[in-house]
């Protein structure tokens, strides 16, 4: 849920699931320029992720974060290829998933991380009791794990047709970590590549390179060449300013989307390229809110241009989305958007809202039964001027339409706690959910609102559940076409409306790796000179 997924975060909410797989490539780097191991990699995060722990958050920044510090059972690149991490060997039989857990895995403590381990973070993951917001994205609810020697078997409580892609993005905490939770909100304890050793709230983050680290995927070890032998995390909330100070020599990368990022694709910087779902509207259906109302929904997409906004929100260079689940690897194509959206049309929008009986009043804001037509409109401020003013036109839209609309900008960090910490103050936000199969969108757009749950928008869409219950009974790419029709079910009620795609760019200088959900996969980071 790298789940709710700021610009700046690449991933998930935020909802930004996990600490998602690498893979892909850049363009960009100087054909004279040589690898060279040690020095510093410093790179910008648009805000203070916060709490650390890495298996109750699906906020973008922070697992961003801490995916420098933790591994992975398996480690799945943008092809969708899974690869050895912390289990050497892995197979999935009926309801029954199996791993090999590699020896000599040491934590950053020095103590050995053990398939007993593995076993207790799946077991804390899948169980619901403990809402983790991985629960149901990235781990099957109610699954059971045991340990027996350098075996762990998980057995599924119910169908669950991408489990790998969904486990390979489960951070393994260590046994003091799990023993004491508290601690991982301001420090880590896992088996990755690097070590926290810095933590300065709202400035910057800083890790070191563990030594004797031999697990990395891929066959990467302390002794790669090329690998930092540190790397700093700085708190930048401009686009404009990263992309300056990137420029200069003081950060080492950036993602960087809209002028900014022409600016950089112009000075012939590395890029590092993955797709995102850019643009995603969400309703609030509490209620006591006026997304309720599938009228109000559905007027409010029918009256903004979805192409137009796309083309603002992605500096002329997004597509029109076509399926929920875009991240690589994707499990199901297709376009399972278009030919449910309502027709476009602010004429249209108002004749909805006149029908359901909201009607025009004093100061030209409508009202239903004593409840006026007024909006909380929340996004995100990671995407930049560009992600403003799109929000701007649509707001002026909507007041058109009689609503009125509350403009609020927030940074990651800041949505992921309107939408999942249980406020529910907010009536529209737009709040791009990355993920790479549509089974991991379930406990979103179903199930319990938060904070018992992860279904913020308090979806209750009786189609997308049938259509999911038949797609969970195939495995894999046999379920797709019920998968597809399922989404589509979402854009019929104007529960969810993806409407922008974008392949967005990691840029660095003296650096090159590969970008994957959390921007940069950490293993993959390699110095140059130039």
């Amino acid at each position: 849920m790298k789940i709710i997924g700021a610009v700046a975060g690449v991933c998930v909410v935020a909802t930004a699931l996990g600490a998602c797989g690498g893979g892909g490539g850049g363009a960009g780097t100087s054909k004279n320029a040589k690898v060279v191991s040690g020095g510093t990699f410093t790179t910008a995060l648009s805000t203070d992720p916060g709490n650390l722990d890495p298996q109750m958050t699906a906020n973008s920044a922070t697992l961003q974060v801490v995916n420098f510090a933790y591994d992975t059972l398996i480690h799945i690149d943008l092809d969708g290829r899974l690869s050895p991490q912390l289990a050497s060997a892995w197979k999935v039989s009926g309801s029954t998933v199996t791993f090999t857990m590699r020896s000599g895995v040491t934590c950053s403590d020095g103590s050995t991380f053990t398939a007993r381990d593995a076993a207790s973070n799946l077991n804390y993951v899948t169980n619901p009791k403990n809402k983790s917001p991985l629960t149901g994205a990235f781990a099957p609810p109610g699954a059971t794990a045991t340990a027996s020697g350098s075996t762990v078997t998980l057995k599924l409580a119910s169908p669950s047709p991408f489990v790998l892609n969904g486990l390979a993005n489960i951070p393994m905490v260590c046994k003091a970590g799990l023993a004491n939770r508290s601690t991982l909100a301001t420090k880590t304890d896992g088996t990755g590549l690097f070590k926290l050793t810095e933590d300065v709230a709202s400035d910057h983050i800083a890790f070191t390179k563990r030594t004797g680290y031999t697990w990395g995927p891929l066959g990467v070890t302390s002794s790669t060449p090329g690998l930092p032998d540190k790397v700093v995390i700085k708190f930048v909330s401009s686009l404009t300013t990263a992309a300056n100070l990137l420029l200069s020599g003081g950060l080492s990368a950036a993602t960087v989307t809209g002028p900014d990022a022409k600016r950089l694709q112009g000075a012939g910087l590395f890029a590092a390229p993955v797709q995102v779902l850019l643009g995603e509207m969400w309703f609030n259906h509490a209620k006591t809110r006026p997304g309720s109302d599938l009228a109000v929904r559905k007027a409010l997409t029918q009256a903004v241009d979805l192409t137009q906004l796309a083309k603002v929100m992605s500096s002329g260079e997004g597509t029109a989305a076509t399926t929920f689940a875009t991240a690589p690897p994707v499990a199901c194509t297709g376009n399972s958007i278009q030919s449910a959206l309502p027709p476009h049309g602010v004429d249209q929008a108002k004749a909805t809202l006149e029908a359901a009986g909201w009607k025009v009043g004093a100061g030209g804001t409508r009202s239903k039964n004593g409840q006026r037509l007024a909006l909380t409109f929340i996004y995100d401020t990671a995407g930049g001027s560009s992600a403003s003013a799109a929000a701007e036109l649509a707001a002026s839209v909507w007041k058109t339409l009689g609503a009125a609309v509350t403009m609020r900008a927030q940074s990651d960090t800041e949505i992921t706690q309107t939408v999942l910490g249980g406020s529910g103050n907010w009536d529209v936000g737009w709040l791009p959910l990355n993920v790479s199969s549509p089974d991991q969108l379930v406990p979103f757009m179903s199930g319990p609102s938060p904070t018992a749950g992860n279904n913020f928008g308090q979806i209750d869409n009786p189609a997308y559940a049938a259509e999911v219950a038949r797609a969970t009974t195939k495995q894999g790419k046999a379920g797709c076409a019920d998968w597809l029709a399922a989404e589509s079910q979402l854009v019929k009620n104007a529960d969810v409306i993806p409407f922008a795609n974008q392949s967005v760019r990691t840029f660095a200088k003296g650096a090159r790796f590969a970008a994957g959900f959390s921007a940069i996969d950490p293993t993959t980071i390699r110095m140059t000179t130039g």
